[in-house]
């Protein structure tokens, strides 16, 4: 579709009728035992961008980036800390560069801060998406201890990746869903991806 921008991942850019809208906000859903960070890693590789984490120091970030054995690019890895992690994102997104990349990973801090503070943040966060043409995916992990403005995130999302991971007795499955999307065209389906050195649509059997 034009106008979109790529992912940089094959296997979604097709289903995505070519990939995201700018400006477009994702919810990225998945289990903490996944391994949902290679297809943030990934995203990298499609242009500029700023990854910013919230849990894993930058260094441990980056030594993953670059010794992940799928194409990446070379982001601008930023360290939010927990105690002042709402206004430190703020700080650092406002000064995002034009079609521009950002990964939030993980979320889970900043969902714990005060609500209404963080309702202000995600639609400044979507106005600076809009006025930069660019892409923001944040990676939320699901869990027993799910954050109380989860459910904020995922309501202003545009759109919403989620993964599931399905651990049988010869294998582990990963699936990808989209239930929300915003900017239309979403796949209706769930497809199997195969999470090895690569994020990879998975032809091994039918995708259900």
């Amino acid at each position: 579709m034009v106008g979109r921008l790529e992912t940089g991942i094959d296997v979604l850019d097709r289903k995505l009728d070519g990939g995201l809208p700018p400006g477009c906000v994702v919810a990225y859903t998945a289990d903490p035992a996944s391994q949902s960070e290679l297809l943030l890693y990934e995203l990298t590789a499609a242009r500029g961008t700023l990854y910013l984490t919230t849990e894993r120091s930058d260094d441990v970030v980056r030594h993953s980036i670059e010794s992940s054995p799928a194409r990446v690019g070379s982001p601008t890895i930023r360290y939010v800390k927990p105690e002042d992690s709402l206004e430190e994102a703020r700080r650092l997104v406002s000064a995002l560069p034009d079609g521009a990349n950002l990964i939030v990973d993980t979320m889970d801090v900043i969902e714990r801060t005060d609500r209404d503070a963080y309702r202000d943040f995600l639609n400044d966060l979507k106005s600076q998406m809009l006025e930069t043409g660019s892409i923001a995916v944040l990676h939320c992990l699901k869990g027993d201890d799910v954050p109380t403005n989860r459910s904020t995130t995922v309501h202003m999302a545009d759109a919403v990746f989620d993964l599931q991971t399905d651990v049988q007795a010869a294998e582990v499955e990963n699936f990808m869903t989209v239930p929300k999307f915003r900017g239309g065209g979403a796949p209706t389906e769930r497809i199997k991806l195969e999470l090895a050195e690569q994020v990879a649509i998975d032809t091994s059997r039918d995708i259900a």
